[in-house]
Order: structure tokens, then sequence, then C-alpha cells
């Protein structure tokens, strides 16, 4: 069952969240919509609680709460996060005995993978209640801690954090200028970015390195195609 849980920058889950989530966690067949641990396909190390189909999970849960809700991104496999999460595995030294950041991180792929790889600190940020909690659940999964920083942190510089991971993140013209801001003040203050990318429009490829190429198995995303060619790609400082 899940925990009632509180964080520094505070979230919770209302009851009946709590028990929708519960119940997407129950043992047994259920269908698409059900959550069940899986094996990631392009990282094995790692597992966490999906859906089959983000779609229709994300209908049952506006039903039962009686309200839109954004898109559940916490119960599917990204393709930016798998890259980066293998890049971060393969190459620990880019996060070991350092603070690291899993920015707008969903199911928490990154910092799980962070936390394995011995990061001093593994944090994920979330602004959606759905995702810390199904972060948390990730994180014990793995037999990891993260530690989970709730709300919109754009506007800042991260904090204390060291290396600053970001998958996904490019996905709109008004999100990636305010990212870019944030990232570009992260790496300002000597903070290492990483992004992990699968050709997003609004990359902005004139900023960033191309460290790694993967062809990434997308698993119950909601994504166009079922492989997906991702980058992992440092930001240069101005």
């Amino acid at each position: 069952m899940l925990d009632t849980v509180t964080r520094p920058g505070g979230y919770t889950l209302t009851d009946v969240e709590r028990r929708v989530f519960d119940e997407l966690l129950a043992t047994g067949a259920g269908g698409p919509d059900q959550l069940r641990l899986t094996r990631v396909p392009f990282v094995p190390e790692v597992q966490l609680h999906l859906a089959e189909d983000a779609i229709v999970l994300w209908a049952r849960l506006e039903a039962a709460v009686g309200q839109s809700l954004p898109p559940p991104f916490w119960a599917s496999a990204w393709a930016g996060g798998q890259g980066l999460a293998r890049y971060v595995l393969d190459h620990p030294e880019v996060v070991a005995g350092r603070r690291a950041l899993d920015l707008a991180a969903g199911s928490g792929l990154v910092a799980v993978a962070a936390a394995k790889a011995g990061a001093a600190v593994a944090t994920a940020n979330d602004i959606d209640p759905y995702a810390l909690a199904a972060i948390r659940l990730n994180a014990r999964a793995n037999a990891v801690q993260v530690d989970v920083w709730a709300g919109d942190l754009l506007d800042g510089d991260a904090g204390g954090a060291e290396v600053v991971l970001a998958g996904d993140v490019f996905y709109s013209r008004d999100m990636s200028r305010r990212m870019l801001a944030f990232l570009d003040r992260v790496a300002a203050r000597g903070g290492t970015v990483l992004v992990g990318d699968p050709g997003r429009a609004y990359l902005p490829k004139d900023r960033l390195d191309v460290v790694a190429t993967y062809r990434v198995p997308v698993l119950g995303a909601l994504e166009d195609a079922e492989v997906k060619q991702t980058d992992v790609l440092r930001l240069r400082s101005r």
C-alpha cells in the first residue's frame, strides 16, 4: 500500500488519489492500465511500476478522481530517460560521489540509475503528485534511496545539485525556453548538465554536444514509434 508522504517542498495525494493508486498496484492480471513492476528494456538493471497503455491509465485516473489530470508520464519508460539512465550506469564517474538531480523525473528512472551508479545524493523532481508517489515506490523496488523534490524548479538553479539530468524535456516551445534558461544557470554556477533526447522538436542543438547515441525500445509511452534513436548530450556553458 502507498505510504502517506510529505517532503520538503510539500506534496500529498488526496485520499481518493491514494485509493486509486493502491488499486493500480493490486496484484493480478488486470487490464492495460494496471501498474506492473517491469524491467526497463534498455536499462534492465532497473525495474519500474509501468502501465502497458498510458492512455487507458490516464482515462481511468481522470474518471476515478472526477477531474482533468496531466498525462501520466510517470507510467512510461521514455526514450530520453532510458538513454540517460543507460549512460549514467555505463559512466558512473559522471555522478559517483556527487549530488545528482533528475529533473522532471516522471518515473524517477534516471534518479534510480544515479543512485545505483554511486551518487552521494540522488534527488528526483516533478510537479505531478502521482509521479512523486511513483518515484518513491520505484526507489523502494530497486532498493535505493531517492529524495523527492516537489514543484517547479525552473526559476532557480537547482540549489546544491552538482549534476542535473534531464530526459525528454524539450517537447514544447515555452517549456524549452524556460528549461534552457534554467540549465544555463546550473552550468553557470559550475554544475554538469546532461540531457537525454530522442529528437524532440525544440531541442537546442546548437548548445549541446552529443556524448552518446542509442537505439532505445519504448515501453508503455505515448510515443509514435517502438524504437527511438536517442542522444545523450552535454550542455555547453555560455
